[in-house]
């Protein structure tokens, strides 16, 4: 009977039991699968100087999506030798789970950005955003001049973040408490940066845009460029992958 039952002819003729042995195996499979992920904490692995984006490098994030940068930049290198050679280590999932939503895209008009962070000066970010061919004469890029004409505004910093750690991200109370106050130090040469940097370890402190007078989206926007990519040891990461 079983012979019958499984029997190939049989079962590709009748739509009945293939519907049936699809189902039941499509099941197993998910079960195989999603039951597993009930029982552990995380799937990633995490990395060692993974932290949360600063107020700014998130608000300069907001920009970078609202600009609709992500249709042209990927940020995810696959692990393949071409994109290595090219933008460095490939990335790793731990790289993007504070990333709400995560950026890895699919079209590379322009280079990706995974690594972009600390490749070029802030001058030259701004000049690029500014105006694209006079550093890259074959860009098709937009000028995003206004961006340094903004000032940056956000109205509730501190909203921000809390509705970020509903989903995970770890702000803690300090962190939320005075994300105004770090939304604007980060860019302030001249302010107080002792507690900013305890709440926020190896965060980049200077002013991004060139004018150290106010902060702009400018500011926001290439203290997120210049994040990218940095938080991570890539060279351990690639020692340890050795090693093991």
């Amino acid at each position: 009977m079983a012979t019958r039952i499984f029997d190939h002819g049989r079962i590709e003729r009748n739509i009945t039991i293939l519907l049936i042995l699809a189902l039941v195996t499509v099941a197993i499979g998910g079960i195989v699968e999603i039951a597993p992920l009930f029982w552990i904490d995380s799937t990633i692995e995490k990395v060692k100087g993974m932290r949360p984006y600063t107020p700014l490098e998130q608000a300069g994030r907001d920009i970078y999506i609202r600009e609709g940068c992500y249709s042209c930049h990927s940020q995810m290198i696959r692990p393949f030798r071409d994109e290595v050679e090219r933008y460095g280590h490939y990335s790793l999932a731990a790289e993007s789970m504070y990333d709400h939503p995560f950026q890895w895209g699919s079209e590379r008009t322009g280079p990706d950005l995974a690594r972009v962070g600390g490749r070029y000066s802030d001058e030259w970010h701004v000049q690029h955003l500014k105006d694209p061919r006079a550093v890259v004469p074959e860009s098709i890029m937009p000028p995003y001049a206004f961006l340094a004409r903004h000032e940056l505004f956000v109205p509730d910093a501190g909203a921000n973040l809390r509705a970020l750690k509903r989903v995970g991200v770890p702000y803690d109370k300090g962190q939320v408490d005075n994300a105004a106050a770090d939304l604007m130090a980060q860019a302030d040469p001249d302010a107080d940066h002792k507690d900013f940097q305890k709440r926020y370890p190896a965060a980049q402190v200077r002013d991004f845009d060139g004018d150290p007078k106010r902060v702009t989206e400018m500011d926001a926007l290439v203290a997120y460029l210049q994040v990218l990519g940095t938080m991570v040891d890539t060279k351990a990461a690639a020692a340890k992958e050795q090693a093991q």
